[in-house]
């Protein structure tokens, strides 16, 4: 294992490379020395200018650039092909989005702000300080492995710290080239990349950050803030569940087919905020069914050989979206498939699937798809919908299709979800100006712009006494001067 960046710019204080170490003791005490030399860089420049940080930020900006190409290609041969656009459109331009936002605010955001101060302790004021925590951990998924390493390391950065980050041996390519690049553009003790198979991420989430990010299930979730607890280290987590789709009887059904038919097949459905399931009103199942189809084959003719749908990223994740299949098929459930062959045999493209409304007992009612599996569940009332949104986890995205706001209203103020998205799929992840992030067993906190730089800050509350204070004439001995002021006090408070 190798986890030392290469030497970064001459501007760093750079640290040798450290040399390859055997498992498990080793490597442990080598990934342990690599956060401390990050946490003995940190302690060196706690308050880090906004030069500095915005340097950083440049840096990152520009690394991107220079290695947009052969981002796009290690991702594709990690997936065995994965349209290069929404490598462009999911990975790329969200980070620089994000990395653009942050330059731009940046100043603001690290000023100290000012807070009220009760009148009884006047003539004292109060601030709140906006100081980095230090160094954060950042585990990400292969699903989107530029997006979901980098996105939360914007923040990191812009806050201030320094940012491990371990990605997913799923993407072993880009893995290897976000190491390699990242290492020439940063020092060691600024940001570096920790490269390996479960046993490392196993060992980095054990470490005692000061801030760790986790995306990926809900299952590995909470053994990630299990480990983390044991440090006392605050977590980010950022997860996945049962995301539903409701079209209300005001939508217009060819719009929401086409918005959800884009929602669940873009990135071949591997998307933790993807609509998992669609609630559909039982008189327009029907035209759901045809539009959805109709949609589906306007973007992708073909599935087999279209370089434009994405493979699923490997044979075990194909067997399992099998499995699911033929679960539901082996209860009796109606199943439509949009092509003859399920998938293609030299290509993990994996061709659309839809399951009309599939009962609780089935496993695509009960897991996460992470697939161009769609199920289809017939409602009557939207009580009915939000009774069945209400029966499972609070999901991580909620979709609402319709004209009639009553409706919308009604689903908004009876539901519970990470974000939401009206009269379309996924848009909210992409606004860097609003908080993205999960709720229960969809995740905790949340990050992107000011609320990512908020995560991987410590707000520390200061109060500044005045020397006119009248706090003296409450110091014991205690007597009349303290009863009169103990009667404004309460009188006022």
């Amino acid at each position: 294992m190798n986890i030392m960046a290469t030497p970064g710019p001459e501007r760093g204080t750079l640290t040798p490379e450290a040399p390859e170490l055997s498992l498990p003791d080793a490597q442990a005490g080598s990934l342990r020395a690599a956060l401390e030399r990050q946490r003995a860089a940190f302690m060196a420049d706690m308050a880090p200018a906004l030069g500095v940080r915005l340097e950083r930020l440049a840096r990152l900006r520009a690394m991107l650039k220079s290695h947009e190409a052969e981002i796009i290609a290690a991702i594709n041969d990690d997936f065995s092909g994965r349209a290069r656009q929404q490598t462009q459109l999911a990975d790329l331009m969200m980070v620089m989005q994000a990395i653009s936002l942050a330059s731009k605010h940046l100043k603001s955001w690290m000023k100290t702000q000012k807070a009220r101060t009760q009148f009884n302790y006047w003539p004292g004021s109060n601030r709140i300080m906006r100081q980095p925590l230090g160094v954060i951990g950042i585990v990400s998924p292969w699903n989107y492995p530029l997006n979901l390493a980098l996105s939360p390391a914007v923040g990191a950065l812009a806050a201030g710290n320094r940012v491990m980050i371990k990605p997913s041996e799923f993407t072993p390519k880009f893995s290897a080239l976000l190491h390699e690049a990242i290492g020439k553009t940063f020092a060691p003790e600024e940001m570096l990349v920790v490269i390996g198979g479960a046993d490392v991420g196993k060992a980095f989430v054990e470490l005692p950050f000061d801030h760790l990010v986790f995306t990926g299930s809900t299952a590995v979730g909470r053994a990630v803030a299990t480990a983390a607890a044991r440090n006392l280290t605050p977590v980010t987590l950022e997860l996945g569940g049962k995301s539903p789709a409701v079209i209300d009887a005001s939508a217009a059904i060819t719009t929401a087919a086409r918005s959800i038919a884009h929602g669940k097949l873009f990135n071949g459905g591997q998307t933790c905020i993807a609509p998992d399931y669609v609630l559909v009103p039982e008189q327009q199942e029907d035209a759901f069914v045809q539009a959805f189809r109709a949609a589906a084959a306007q973007q992708y003719p073909r599935f087999a050989d279209n370089a434009d749908y994405t493979a699923i990223i490997s044979e075990a994740h194909l067997s399992r979206l099998d499995a699911l299949v033929a679960d539901a098929a082996a209860k009796g459930v109606h199943v439509i498939r949009l092509a003859e062959e399920p998938h293609a045999p030299t290509s993990r493209r994996f061709a659309p699937v839809m399951i009309l409304n599939p009962t609780d007992d089935m496993r695509v009612m009960q897991e996460e798809i992470f697939g161009p599996i769609l199920p289809v569940v017939r409602y009557g009332t939207m009580a009915d919908a939000i009774a069945k949104i209400n029966s499972k986890d609070r999901p991580l995205s909620l979709y609402w299709f319709g004209t009639d706001t009553a409706s919308r209203d009604l689903l908004l103020h009876h539901t519970v979800a990470g974000g939401v998205t009206i009269n379309d799929c996924m848009m909210h992840f992409a606004q860097e100006n609003a908080p993205f992030g999960g709720v229960g067993p969809s995740g905790q906190g949340s990050y992107h712009g000011e609320w990512g730089f908020l995560t991987f800050t410590k707000q520390t509350q200061v109060y500044y006494q005045s020397p006119r204070s009248l706090m003296p004439l409450l110091y014991p001995p205690y007597g009349k001067t303290f009863a009169l002021l103990w009667a404004w006090m309460r009188r006022t408070a």
